[in-house]
């Protein structure tokens, strides 16, 4: 990786027309890179992450998922993973799900799940470097990243030295998570990384008797306004789900049906033809 040795504050080169991407592990090949972020904790990027990854390889893709958030891994609970990664010659040998998704988290080289993680920044967007240069992924198709919240150290980090093809912004009704995403987005503009739409999650209830949509979080419209002043789609509304949340909490992620996310499948598979 060409790494930047200086102050660029006070220089005249170019940095943001360097390759700063790291080397991929090399045994693995993987055709795109998608991405998911927000800039907000806690909208639901990694249940869209786990959802949009059990879509792809239903569709019968090759499918890989990066859990870039550090100090807050959830990817592994979500598909039910309890065992640890190994590693070889190679590098370290991802964990595969019931559905053949390769998972690569933080907790699964920790002692125990719930053990903190409690390091620097910078420590932190090694880490995240090195499942990008040591994990032997093997053949994927298309491995999603699930972004740490914010727009600090690690997010950076992904976008700088990981080559990432496409984002997927998740927001959630309120204006204020929305200005927060925005920053996303901007963030993501600044490196010049295409982004293929919003997913709203939390979007409303719907009523069981009469299937009313009902907002919680205030104007059901301001996601459109938004979108619009990005200039990206919205792809997806994903209402309240009790099922879903309950699958997410017990592992079982991949049985998961959300009909809903299915535009923005189709808008990643678009990058995959």
């Amino acid at each position: 990786m060409s790494e930047c040795s200086h102050d660029c504050g006070s220089c005249a080169e170019n940095c943001s027309e360097r390759d700063l991407h790291a080397s991929l592990n090399a045994y693995s090949t993987i055709k795109k890179v998608i991405a998911v972020s927000s800039g907000k904790g806690g909208v639901g990027k990694s249940s869209v992450t786990a959802m949009l990854a059990t879509l792809a390889a239903r569709r019968g893709y090759k499918v890989g998922v990066l859990d870039a958030d550090i100090t807050g891994p959830s990817i592994p609970k979500a598909f039910g993973i309890t065992c640890k990664a190994k590693g070889s010659e190679m590098g370290i040998l991802p964990v595969e799900t019931h559905m053949g998704i390769k998972v690569m988290s933080i907790n699964l080289l920790l002692e125990k799940e719930d053990q903190p993680v409690v390091w620097r920044g910078p420590v932190l967007a090694g880490a995240v470097t090195q499942f990008w240069t040591d994990v032997v992924w093997g053949e994927l198709d298309v491995l999603f990243i699930d972004m740490p919240p914010g727009t600090g150290d690690v997010p950076l980090t992904v976008y700088q030295s990981i080559p990432v093809d496409g984002t997927v912004i998740v927001s959630t009704p309120q204006s204020l998570v929305q200005m927060v995403v925005g920053k996303a987005h901007k963030m993501a503009q600044m490196l010049n990384i295409p982004v293929l739409g919003m997913v709203e999650n939390m979007s409303c209830v719907i009523c069981p008797d009469c299937g009313k949509k009902i907002p919680l979080f205030g104007d059901i419209d301001s996601l459109d306004k938004a979108a619009q002043e990005m200039g990206v789609p919205v792809l997806a509304r994903l209402p309240m789900n009790a099922e879903i949340a309950r699958l997410c909490d017990s592992g079982e992620i991949e049985r998961v049906v959300c009909e809903e996310l299915e535009p923005a499948a189709a808008a990643v598979e678009g990058l995959l033809k």
